[in-house]
């Protein structure tokens, strides 16, 4: 792996928009030039919250839902309004912010499977710029464990306390490998596991990297926020009210920053690892676990004070463009070992660019799922740590999708698969139906636009597209991109 740094100019990265009498949704003064020219690299807090759907916050106009510090960061910050998760599912998603690539090359093709450690993450490459890395909160790419390639440390983190899937109240998590059993609500323990990374390594010389996974408002939602009882009476009442619980943690997070003096140096971004529980707020069509626009649409706001980040954008991105686009504003070259799916998209921010430079490529049940019970299987394994016992995982477990390369066929059309070419999408339903849908015109997909007489050029030429792109994507989950 070869990482080149260099000091790029902020006003470089994230040039100001030059549209006649618009002002200019980012603008950079001169405190963020200087910190870019003296090379200093600026602190990196990723939060993610768990099945959180585009409406279901304030700022987007959720009927009764309280998040005003979501609300608040997006008036401070730069909006995404049509971001998407890189799968309708979790760990899938997970694995795209930790590559920028589509998960399935990576071998997460569904919930529980694990990130193969070829693959050149996130975490690596600025540790490899001299930051300090952790990872806090549910992780669900692979091992707890000590011993395992697949646990946060073989991902290039210096520091972990998770849970291998969604947790809730009084969590057993593995700090570095060492099971304990924490008491207090999950989100909150995330939280403070977080601040207390941040709080040890703040005055030393070294950037640092923060991921906050959040395990809420995945259910059984049995976290309530502070404060008086909420939407009682309403239906999916415990999934709003870990939402508020939530953005109660978010705003911990985003005034300890304040407190510790490194919120102008931190970029903050937020969002969600797939679409929401509720049809009517998810910003389109279906929900989780569909690749129609509401199972992908989530929240996503950027936040960077000392670059002065403002405004909204409705042009298209996702969890893909996360890592290129960080490295880009923290001016580090990224010399990826691996095709990326994703693209710097700092241009979009700067409003030099109204659209993404790449189609979208979705593709949900090549494989199964599998389950993962946390606190089930982290109990276990603390209970033989306590009396000195063998762990009671097998090192199948520990190593598993390492070492298998299963060869799966370039025409296997296994599942749903869809293309972004904004406007326009396309879909493929186990590779014999189509659909296509102008997203502009609507953004519900109701209307099949497949068998019109004056789309026959367009279908043709996104099938041949999607197909092309599949059959790479079957590559690299072949292991081709590791043989290069």
């Amino acid at each position: 792996m070869k990482i080149l740094i260099k000091s790029l100019l902020l006003a470089e990265i994230l040039m100001l928009s030059v549209a006649s009498g618009a002002e200019p949704p980012l603008a950079a003064d001169s405190k963020a030039i200087d910190r870019a020219e003296s090379n200093r690299k600026p602190n990196i807090i990723l939060v993610m919250a768990d099945d959180q759907g585009w409406g279901d916050v304030g700022y987007n106009g959720h009927p009764f839902v309280q998040t005003p510090e979501l609300d608040a960061m997006a008036n401070d910050g730069f909006v995404f309004d049509r971001f998407y998760a890189a799968a309708p599912v979790c760990s899938p998603t997970r694995a795209s912010v930790m590559t920028g690539r589509n998960p399935i090359r990576t071998k997460v093709t569904n919930h529980g499977r694990y990130m193969r450690p070829h693959e050149q993450t996130i975490a690596e490459t600025l540790k490899a710029a001299g930051y300090v890395t952790g990872i806090f909160g549910k992780v669900h790419l692979g091992s707890g464990q000590p011993d395992s390639p697949c646990n946060p440390t073989g991902m290039g983190f210096d520091e972990w306390v998770i849970g291998l899937n969604f947790f809730d109240n009084d969590p057993y998590l593995s700090r570095n490998g060492k099971i304990e059993h924490r008491k207090g609500k999950g989100s909150v323990i995330a939280m403070d596991d977080t601040l207390a990374f941040l709080g040890k390594h703040k005055d030393r010389d070294q950037p640092m990297f923060a991921v906050v996974w959040f395990p809420s408002p995945h259910d059984p939602h049995q976290e309530v926020p502070e404060g008086p009882s909420l939407y009682d009476g309403e239906k999916h009442a415990g999934y709003y009210r870990e939402i508020t619980l939530l953005d109660q943690q978010l705003g911990r997070l985003r005034r300890e920053l304040k407190t510790m003096n490194i919120a102008d140096d931190t970029i903050l971004w937020y969002c969600s690892d797939n679409g929401g529980l509720v049809e009517a707020t998810s910003g389109g069509r279906d929900r989780k676990g569909s690749i129609y626009e509401g199972g992908l649409r989530i929240p996503a706001i950027i936040e960077w004070p000392a670059s002065n980040l403002k405004g909204r954008t409705d042009v298209p991105a996702w969890t893909c463009d996360i890592y290129p686009t960080l490295l880009a504003m923290a001016g580090i070259h990224l010399d990826a070992p691996h095709p990326l799916d994703g693209t710097d998209i700092s241009n979009i921010i700067s409003g030099e660019a109204d659209k993404h430079s790449k189609p979208m490529g979705f593709w949900h049940l090549f494989q199964q799922g599998q389950a993962t019970w946390s606190d089930r299987i982290q109990k276990a394994i603390m209970e033989k740590q306590q009396a000195g016992a063998p762990l009671p995982h097998d090192p199948e477990r520990i190593r598993k999708d390492v070492d298998e390369f299963p060869q799966f066929s370039e025409d296997v059309a296994t599942g749903h698969a869809a293309w972004n070419d904004w406007p326009w999408k396309l879909h493929r339903i186990n590779g014999t139906k189509y659909e296509l849908y102008n997203l502009a015109n609507d953004p519900m997909e109701t209307t099949d636009r497949a068998a019109d007489p004056d789309q026959q050029t367009r279908l043709e030429r996104m099938k041949r597209e999607l197909s092309g792109w599949m059959v790479s994507v079957v590559g690299s989950i072949n292991g081709k991109d590791y043989h290069q």
